[in-house]
């Protein structure tokens, strides 16, 4: 795939989930949620309530990204961003990523926070890209390899 333009970002729905965790699953510094997390994740009644979103590639139909981030108290928590294989160095997470700002802005959140593993350099770079500043290091963080999360956030007011 090399045309990230030809895309439909939309609110995740019930029947991606499947996509979604084959997407993850091919990703080692994904978080792997069961189905449970991501119906949950879509369910407007939650607490905390989620911001879910998909990419779809308009010319296959192909599900190709997610983003999913969590609100409390008018700040979101970026939980989880996701690019198939298949489609990765084509912009498509500067593109997921624009579309969950602009949704958290709709909904007044002032400010997005993450984690990220501290060796994920594309991720690093492509929150950097985005403004996200570094506020901070948790030693040890991750399991399966033992890695440090460097913590960011970007103020969105």
């Amino acid at each position: 795939m090399t045309d990230p333009i030809a895309l439909l970002i939309r609110p995740m729905q019930v029947e991606d989930i499947p996509r979604v965790m084959q997407i993850t699953e091919c990703q080692p510094e994904a978080p792997h949620w069961p189905v449970s997390a991501y119906e949950l994740a879509l369910n407007p009644n939650a607490a905390p309530r989620r911001v879910a979103l998909v990419a779809e590639h308009l010319a296959s139909r192909a599900l190709v990204g997610f983003v999913v981030a969590s609100l409390v108290a008018g700040e979101a928590e970026l939980e989880s961003i996701a690019v198939a294989a298949e489609a990765q160095r084509c912009g498509l997470g500067g593109q997921l990523l624009l579309k969950l700002l602009a949704a958290l802005k709709d909904l007044d959140v002032s400010r997005i926070n993450l984690e990220v593993r501290a060796s994920n350099h594309p991720a690093l770079a492509l929150y950097a890209r985005h403004g996200f500043r570094e506020t901070g290091r948790r030693i040890g963080y991750y399991a399966e390899p033992v890695e440090d999360a460097e913590l960011m956030c970007l103020d969105l007011g």
